[in-house]
Formats: structure tokens, sequence, C-alpha cells
């Protein structure tokens, strides 16, 4: 998210050049399909498609690429001087950008839509591929409704757009949502928030800081958040999109947070202090709303963060955003650590040698 705010900034500064999608990925690859790059005439660029392997070659090359319209390169990053795709580098995978030219009605209105999403509006981005003598078309809807539909596009077409589905692989098209940035509450304003917030807001999040204590509730303290406001819970509308993290320091305080939010369900709502405190907290504020403690449970992360070891703020900081960010994207618990298991079924299935030289090969078995 932090690199959608980049490639805003700099798209606003004018004199934008070529916008470079990542639109189909096979195999391995650093970044997934909707990584961007925008390139500026000044050679000045923001945002990756890569790891840094593809970047120095695509932005040599791409305004001369564009030089009759948008168009679709494959790159890829196996170990193979000959394959037919034109560049090896060893990373595992074949990738397909979309290059257009920044000046076009299509491209402003995707960056418009990029710049809503700041604001907290969603918008789906439908784009018709060029190739085979057709031209890049596009349609963007902003929380449903048609807001730019590509000149020519049929009635028909621009309907069908309306029923496609983000991250699904369609012939010819690229779907995908935009989703505006994770709204982060901190509710506390000691000093121990203070990394939490610069973390958050480094990950391009939405940190709002809320602390009843006008003393600690100041901006200059938080230059990092978005919002610094001395108010209590009720008045900040969090929903249960959102994700919060508890860190008063008072039982009183906390025990009024869980009152009023754990009924709300926050997506992610991390608790900051020990096992026997968030224990009581959790049976007072249950017998307040109504709900079972089992049920409560499930609704809060305490103690909160994950178990990663440390001490400190910035580690207690690091561990809670790390908890908050697998819980956003629904990865809590998977590992991808490699087991004996993976390696053998590698090895014994060569699926290996897609992306090893005859030389490592050997080595491995």
């Amino acid at each position: 998210m932090m690199e959608r705010r980049q490639i805003v900034q700099l798209w606003r500064l004018g004199g934008a050049s070529v916008m470079v999608t990542l639109v189909r990925v096979e195999g391995s690859s650093y970044r997934r399909a909707g990584a961007r790059l925008l390139l500026a005439q000044s050679g000045e660029y923001a945002g990756t498609i890569s790891g840094g392997c593809l970047e120095a070659e695509v932005i040599r090359k791409a305004a001369w690429m564009v030089r009759e319209g948008a168009r679709v390169q494959r790159y890829s990053t196996m170990f193979d001087d000959t394959a037919e795709v034109p560049f090896g580098l060893g990373c595992g995978g074949v990738v397909d950008l979309l290059l257009e030219r920044a000046d076009t009605p299509e491209c402003s209105a995707l960056m418009s839509a990029m710049e809503g999403t700041l604001s907290g509006t969603t918008a789906v981005v439908v784009t018709w591929l060029p190739g085979e003598g057709r031209a890049l078309r596009r349609v963007v809807l902003v929380e449903g409704a048609v807001v730019f539909a590509s000149e020519g596009l049929s009635e028909k077409k621009i309907e069908c757009a309306r029923g496609l589905r983000a991250n699904e692989q369609y012939e010819g098209r690229f779907v995908e949502e935009l989703r505006a940035p994770q709204r982060l509450f901190v509710l506390g304003a000691g000093d121990d928030a203070r990394p939490l917030v610069s973390m958050a807001a480094l990950m391009g999040w939405s940190v709002v800081v809320a602390d009843g204590r006008s003393q600690l509730a100041r901006a200059e303290r938080f230059p990092a958040a978005e919002r610094v406001v001395a108010d209590g819970v009720n008045s900040l509308g969090i929903k249960a999109s959102d994700a919060v993290v508890v860190m008063t320091h008072s039982y009183e305080q906390d025990r009024e947070i869980l009152t009023a939010l754990l009924p709300v369900a926050p997506r992610y709502f991390g608790v900051l202090g020990a096992r026997h405190r968030s224990s009581l907290l959790l049976s007072e504020a249950a017998a307040r709303i109504g709900l079972s403690v089992a049920a409560c449970c499930e609704r809060i992360y305490a103690p909160v963060g994950l178990d990663l070891g440390g001490d400190g703020p910035e580690a207690i900081a690091l561990a809670v955003l790390a908890e908050a960010q697998a819980v956003c994207e629904g990865r809590l618990g998977a590992s991808r650590r490699l087991t004996a298991e993976d390696v053998a079924r590698y090895v014994n299935e060569g699926g290996v040698a897609r992306y090893l030289p005859q030389c490592a090969l050997d080595e491995v078995r």
C-alpha cells in the first residue's frame, strides 16, 4: 500500500511517462499480479515489479516499447539461456508485464482510482489487454458504479465487467480490486505506541491514534499517523474491517474499550497486557455486553503479538504488526518453511529441474 502512495505522489508531480503492471505470473515470482511501476520522463520511478532483477531492463526500454501503444511483454526469470522469452535471471518464473503510456485516458482513470482508494474507496479495474491488433481498453468501477469506460466499448462489455471477479484468470483480461488501505486504530498514546504507528505507516496503513489523555494524544508525537485524537473510542467510527490495538496501560480504559468494541468484532483486535489481566478484563466486558467468554476470546488476540522474542517497544511493535498483518491477510499460522518432504518431492519428481542449471541439480541429487 505504501507503494501505491508513492506511485500516486509521483503521478501528481506531473511528467509521468509509462505505467508498468504485472498482470500474470507463472511459477515463482517476487511480486504478485497487480504490482506496479510508474516511470517519469525524468527517469525517476516509483514501485517495483520484481525483486530488482527486471526493473533496470524495463525502465531502459519502456518508452521505446510503448511508442506505438500499450503492449504486453513476457519475461522469464528461469535459469535458461535458450528460452523463447527474452530474460533469464534465475528467480524461477515467467511474468507478463503490461506497459502503457501514462498520458492516455485509460491510465489517467486508473491513477484516479488508485488515488481515490487512499481516501477510503474501493475500486475494481477491468483491463482488456492489448495484442494481435487489439488496443487496450478499460472499465473502472468505484463502489459498484462505472466511473470510466474506454471509448468504443459496448454496453454489453461494460455490463460484463460488472460480473467479473478480481484475482480470477480471464483470457485477455486483467481484473483487480483496489482496496483502501488497512485502517489501524492504536488506542493509547504512550511512548510504546510510537514505533507501532511508525511501522504501520511504513506499510502504507491508515493509522489513527486515540487517547483520552490530551497531554499524550498530540500530533507532534506521532508524525506518521493520519489522525491523532484525544477522544473516547465511541467517537472513532471503528468498523469490523478495521484493526485495533489496545495499549492504554489503564485497566478502566481498556475495560471500556473492550465493552464498546467486542460487539463490533474488528478484523484484528489486539490487547496489550499479561494473561491474567486480559482474562479479568475479558470476563468483566463479557458480562457487561451479554456475550459468552468463549465468544469474546474468539474476537481478541491477547497476549498481543507473535512470539518473536526480543524486548523493548520496537520488538513489541514488530510482533504486534506482524500478527495484525497476518490476520488481516488471512495468513496467520501458515509457514512457508521448507520441509524434508518438500525437498524430496521437488528433487524426486524433477520439479527442481525447471529452476536449476544441471551442475546445481547434480549437487542436489
